[in-house]
């Protein structure tokens, strides 16, 4: 087994760490949710989600890689023999979040390269599903789509590599270049971003506050569940790669500055998007709220428009592009690491096996997702494993370890034991109480809307087999690699 106090130094883990926190999804899903609940009153129910759920579950997870020093599947073999299956299931969720993201990372290598000239004419989504996807209806893949497949391939080069480099050399030394500059590249797109003509009507509309949806219960759970996606937990990463952290690594002080940074670039991200989209409303004497997507829509087809009629559109083009992409490359990496490690120690094998095997095996299946019928496929995968795969196996996690197996004072009494900042009931109050109601009423909501109606106005059938069976699909498979004993004696990777 590899040795596990891999980090160089702790701003190394910590890049790391809010690398794969900062994702695409927070660059579009972050100022959408605020908007649509509250505004500026949103910010109260979501500092409240970050400090009640977001940053105790951050702590819980560093503390179990920490204290057992494994991967996800093993620290909570160690916890309790009936929990493993919940690390192989976290870590068969990030497998299929690693067929998909990459294409997303794919797709922003071509917009950069479309951006120079506005390639994408006056009518970008017509561009985006019929030029350049090739659109198909649901359930049929048609053909590869070349222009999706090369860049594909290329992000796939460098995750590879990143990964079997290691996690000092390869994963430490990919996140020390591709944060610093995001973050530098997104102050530069949010300084040209807030000068625009109407930019001021644009954050007017995202900070302005409705506190009349402060009561809206809905609300409350649209925050929790911003927190929840937003932290990466529940994928297995926050364990793995905690577990590479030296022993007297301060676990309470990492998980504050974590959560802060993830939100403070969330924040930024809000600011951004909402000034440019500002801009695009006085542009076309419409209001904000006719111009707001939360999904992928909102950076391949409202963006482009908008950055068309912007001055020096190419090179704006470019640095928004270039952050979905340098934001996609660290939280993808981030990901991969889950299963590799997780197949290091439970076959007892080489790094660069792992990586050749489970890397090799997602890069296969990421393939449909190059096809006519690719972006109907990640769609419906996309928001099945999400809602019935992350917030359900983090539902699972934390009931475990606070109701089942009894962990949270010995895990409170090893983040304490290193670190300056102690816990005290407060924690095990949010991680025993509130969090397991809001995530189990969260799973509630999100049932009884799936019932009702078709997601996406998709085919039933086709939700079926590519959502649904997918999703739970995850599950069986971790419950599955259970019944594979530990190696007796972990091998030198």
């Amino acid at each position: 087994m590899e040795n596990r106090s891999q980090w160089g130094t702790r701003m190394g883990f910590l890049l790391a760490a809010i690398g794969s926190a900062v994702g695409l999804g927070n660059i579009w899903r972050f100022p959408a949710t605020a908007f649509e609940n509250g505004g500026g009153a949103f910010f109260v129910p979501y500092l409240f989600a970050l400090l009640t759920a977001g940053i105790p579950l951050l702590i819980m997870e560093y503390t179990i890689g920490h204290k057992y020093r494994s991967s996800s599947p093993r620290s909570f073999s160690k916890i309790s023999k009936g929990m493993e299956w919940i690390g192989w299931w976290q870590i068969f969720i990030s497998f299929v979040i690693s067929t998909y993201y990459p294409v997303i990372i794919a797709w922003s290598i071509m917009y950069a390269y479309y951006s120079f000239g506005t390639q994408w004419g006056d009518d970008p989504t017509t561009f985006f599903v019929g030029d350049y996807l090739n659109l198909v209806d649901a359930g049929t893949f048609g053909s590869i789509v070349p222009t999706v497949l090369i860049p594909l391939l290329v992000v796939w080069v460098l995750v590879l590599l990143f990964l079997g480099r290691g996690v000092k050399k390869g994963i430490e030394l990919a996140n020390r270049i591709f944060i610093p500059t995001l973050f530098i590249v997104f102050i530069i797109i949010v300084i040209r971003a807030v000068t625009l003509p109407g930019a001021m009507e644009g954050l007017d509309a995202f900070f302005k506050p409705n506190w009349d949806r402060i009561f809206d219960g809905s609300v409350w759970v649209a925050a929790y569940g911003q927190i929840f996606f937003s932290l990466s937990i529940a994928f297995a990463i926050m364990i793995t790669y905690s577990s590479y952290l030296p022993k007297k690594s301060d676990i309470t002080n990492n998980a504050f500055i974590t959560g802060f940074a993830n939100s403070s670039f969330e924040l930024l991200a809000g600011i951004g998007v909402f000034a440019v989209l500002g801009f695009m409303a006085v542009q076309t004497n419409t209001e904000v709220s006719e111009v707001v997507d939360g999904g992928v829509g909102l950076a391949f087809m409202v963006f482009p428009k908008i950055i068309s009629q912007m001055p020096a559109s190419g090179f704006f083009g470019f640095l928004f592009f270039a952050s979905l992409f340098l934001a996609g490359l660290s939280s993808m990496i981030s990901i991969s690491e889950t299963y590799i490690a997780g197949l290091q120690e439970k076959f007892s094998i080489s790094r660069g096996k792992a990586v050749l095997f489970g890397g090799g095996l997602a890069l296969i299946v990421s393939l449909f997702y190059a096809t006519q019928g690719g972006l109907n496929l990640l769609d419906t995968v996309d928001h099945f494993i999400n809602n019935y795969g992350v917030a359900l196996a983090g539902l699972f996690e934390v009931v475990a370890i606070a109701w089942f197996a009894r962990s949270l004072k010995d895990l409170q009494n090893h983040a304490d034991s290193v670190s300056d900042i102690k816990l005290g009931i407060w924690w095990r109050i949010c991680l025993g109480i509130i969090t397991p109601v809001v995530l189990g009423f969260m799973m509630l909501q999100n049932l009884k809307t799936e019932v009702t109606q078709a997601y996406g106005d998709y085919p039933i059938e086709f939700l079926f087999n590519f959502g649904w069976v997918v999703a739970i699909g995850a599950m069986f498979a971790g419950a599955l690699l259970t019944t594979k004993k530990w190696p007796s004696k972990d091998k030198e990777a």
